[in-house]
């Protein structure tokens, strides 16, 4: 619970209560992200083999955003009257009988609406997800546990996408595999008897404006990375279609930040832990302008693409845990599961407006504007977050030098650069002492 000692004071008991109380959903979490990532490379295949325009595939990516909007708000109301349980089954039913009739219709329109509703479904597994570790996690290893949500989701939403190589020439099938693992989701749980969910309450809300006013840096970091994030997974499929790649090459090319994610996932997490979380993310996102930089320059195709797109994703997707993490450790604990909800939703706004953007940055600029889309959006991260680390200045450490972790001291010396110009600026602009 929020406020009880860390994990590494109270020894391998405790780590493993914390193991017993998250495996039933870390494992259903596993499952729904194979789903997701099967579901959507395939609708994104379908898409092209079908020949819609830019702007209507564009269109069908963002509803799933949309649904992200109303999902995420839903989902609070729900929990303070059943329970996490209950909520979680719903949405996966729900969820999984979406994949399916989208496999079974062959309409934009339905499409869109059917996209809308997934998107509704899996923001709410999201908030379920958030709350509950949010309850079991602490200010000292919140960064960690976040970060294996993030590892768990994103590398079996990786995997999910590679599976659509197994299915190459039976592309209906994909989304009737994806109703079916979505389905068997609900077992663990809701079975699991150590996967003892937080006691069912009234939440206490928070709103965006008093969260925005406490974490600006928190709110509007997530709100920014949701814009990127969605141009990234909204249009990902689409680049590799256009551009001439088979379905297994595609389903490899999209899976690869998740890959690259899962690698950089844990020691970024970790080095926030112990350094300003603020700095920890404008490095990640100043090399993930730097791996998207490459793309632009490299031929599709060419195998050093592939390395690109792995260390783009392992950079930009833990700036949501990053940001998450950030806004969690100054909120009062009564009000996790309500920042939960409003993180997700600003996410979800953010990423709505990402595949338009790189619609149009494509439309533009051909094929090759999906990245340079990519690389503008997390050039505003970068700048967003640097302004606030020169606007609220606190320690880079925030333990002993000898306490600091190894990836932590990794990101020490950008971090000690950032310091020194933010120390010289205050220097110019500060009047001299009195004599």
């Amino acid at each position: 619970m929020p406020g009880s000692p860390s994990l590494a004071a109270d020894g391998p008991a405790v780590r493993r209560d914390l193991a017993l109380a998250t495996w039933g959903l870390f494992v259903g979490l596993a499952l729904l992200m194979l789903a997701a990532g099967l579901f959507g490379t395939a609708l994104g295949v379908r898409s092209e083999r079908v020949g819609l325009p830019t702007a209507v595939s564009s269109l069908i990516s963002a509803a799933y955003y949309i649904g992200f909007l109303v999902g995420s708000r839903l989902t609070l109301r729900s929990l303070g009257r059943v329970g996490h349980i209950r909520v979680y089954a719903a949405l996966a039913s729900t969820l999984a009988a979406a994949m399916v009739a989208v496999g079974i219709t062959g309409h934009a329109g339905w499409w869109v609406v059917l996209r809308l509703l997934t998107g509704l479904c899996t923001a709410g597994l999201y908030v379920v997800a958030e709350s509950w570790l949010n309850d079991l996690a602490t200010n000292e290893n919140r960064g960690r546990l976040l970060a294996v949500y993030g590892v768990v989701t994103i590398l079996f939403f990786g995997l999910g996408q590679i599976l659509l190589a197994a299915v190459e020439g039976r592309l209906i099938m994909s989304f009737a595999i994806a109703g079916i693992l979505t389905s068997l989701a609900v077992a663990p749980v809701a079975l699991s008897e150590d996967a003892v969910a937080p006691k069912v309450e009234r939440t206490s809300n928070v709103s965006l404006r008093d969260l925005a006013r406490t974490v600006p840096t928190g709110v509007y970091s997530c709100l920014l990375i949701g814009v990127a994030h969605g141009a990234m997974t909204g249009m990902a499929a689409i680049y590799a279609t256009r551009v001439g790649m088979r379905a297994g090459a595609i389903g490899l090319f999209v899976a690869l930040p998740s890959i690259g994610s899962v690698i950089l996932q844990w020691p970024i997490s970790r080095a926030s832990d112990d350094l300003d979380r603020r700095v920890v993310g404008f490095a990640a996102a100043v090399g993930t302008i730097g791996a998207g930089a490459a793309l632009v320059v490299l031929e599709p195709g060419h195998p050093a693409t592939f390395l690109c797109m792995a260390a783009l994703g392992g950079l930009s997707y833990p700036l949501y845990s990053i940001a998450a993490a950030y806004t969690n450790d100054w909120i009062e604990p009564a009000h996790l599961n309500a920042a939960a909800s409003q993180l997700v939703t600003l996410y979800g706004l953010g990423a709505v407006a990402g595949p338009f953007v790189a619609a149009g940055a494509m439309i533009a600029l051909g094929p090759d504007g999906f990245f340079w889309a990519l690389v503008g959006l997390h050039g505003v991260i970068a700048a967003y977050l640097f302004y606030r680390i020169l606007a609220w200045r606190s320690p880079i450490a925030k333990r002993p030098w000898r306490e600091v972790s190894l990836p932590a001291r990794a990101f020490f010396v950008p971090a000690t650069i950032i310091s020194m110009g933010v120390r010289r600026r205050r220097q110019r602009r500060e009047p001299p002492p009195e004599q």
